[in-house]
């Protein structure tokens, strides 16, 4: 923290230090300040005085609070902060880069760049203007108002009814106890309990049709890690049984393998994969071409009728041609 910040300031820090942290101590406002136990109670009281309600309550979960329905000042972005921000956007949704384009992004994030002083909004729309992004062809945009459901269910730890249309088609509706809304690569999925498979089950968030909280309160597991249970879990639970068998050590199959195709597991000298998919095709001609390894299907129909109909279509072009 620079020592040559103004009272005013650092009064200002505190408040955003609040806002992100609500039942701050006086004690951890003065480290993350930089300053003495003292010196952060009399920022708080320059928040005060300038009409900023701050509430305090004192014993074992006491601390600073901004009141309900406090008027905070306009956020300040510094140019860092305010390109990096235009940045993520476009990384996340190319589409924002295009102003003509009607899209939601967009729209929002030229409202933050004419919401910027000149110096700062400047540089953000020229970086916008003239930066291009690719459209990540794997990515899926669920609707704002479905996740936004989610994330509140999350939130309260409230039991949902959800409705979901699987990429076959088949259409479903599940209880379950929603843990986390985790987005990877571009996919933003729902990681949750099915009371109907008694399971852990990950839900595409752009799959899911609709969202109805229920009054049943639920517990996530303890020590809870979304990101790494979500990868154990995408392998499982969909509609067509998988079992591929490969003639090499799991140590070399390993890397190659995506959580999503399934949960590998050594077997001799070799390993076998075991999972689930809701769509063959995809798993047959995108993901198992990309294994260098030898294999061979070993369960599951829908796979073997997969991997029949793309193994013919090479053969067909290597034909001698009349």
């Amino acid at each position: 923290m620079p020592t040559d910040l103004s009272p005013t300031a650092r009064a200002l820090r505190a408040l955003e230090i609040l806002q992100t942290r609500p039942g701050a101590t006086a004690v951890e406002l003065a480290q993350r300040l930089g300053v003495t136990e003292r010196a952060a109670r009399r920022y708080v009281g320059i928040l005060r005085e300038a009409g900023i309600a701050v509430e305090s309550s004192r014993g074992p979960h006491g601390g600073y609070r901004l009141g309900r329905g406090t008027r905070l000042p306009p956020v300040v972005f510094t140019e860092a902060e305010a390109l990096g921000l235009v940045m993520a956007v476009l990384d996340g949704q190319p589409a924002a880069a295009d102003v003509d384009v009607d899209d939601l992004v967009g729209s929002a994030l030229g409202k933050v760049i004419r919401a910027l002083p000149e110096s700062v909004g400047r540089q953000a729309a020229a970086l916008r203007e003239h930066a291009s992004a690719a459209p990540d062809r794997h990515s899926a945009r669920p609707d704002p108002a479905t996740t936004s459901a989610l994330v509140a269910a999350v939130a309260a730890r409230r039991r949902v009814l959800v409705t979901y249309r699987s990429e076959s088609g088949n259409e479903w509706e599940a209880e379950v106890d929603p843990w986390a809304v985790v987005v990877r690569y571009g996919r933003w999925y729902l990681l949750c309990h099915s009371h109907r498979a008694a399971a852990t089950r990950t839900y595409r968030v752009d799959r899911i049709r609709a969202v109805r909280q229920i009054a049943h309160a639920f517990e996530p597991p303890d020590g809870l890690d979304p990101v790494a249970a979500l990868e154990e879990n995408l392998g499982s639970g969909w509609e067509f049984p998988t079992r591929l068998v490969f003639d090499a050590p799991l140590a070399d199959v390993a890397p190659w393998i995506r959580p999503s195709m399934g949960r590998l597991e050594p077997s001799g000298d070799g390993c076998v994969l075991v999972g689930s998919t809701s769509n063959p095709a995809m798993y047959a001609q995108e993901w198992l071409p990309s294994v260098p390894f030898p294999f061979r299907v070993e369960g599951g129909e829908e796979l073997r009728a997969a991997v029949a109909t793309l193994a013919s279509r090479f053969a067909a072009a290597l034909a001698d041609q009349p």
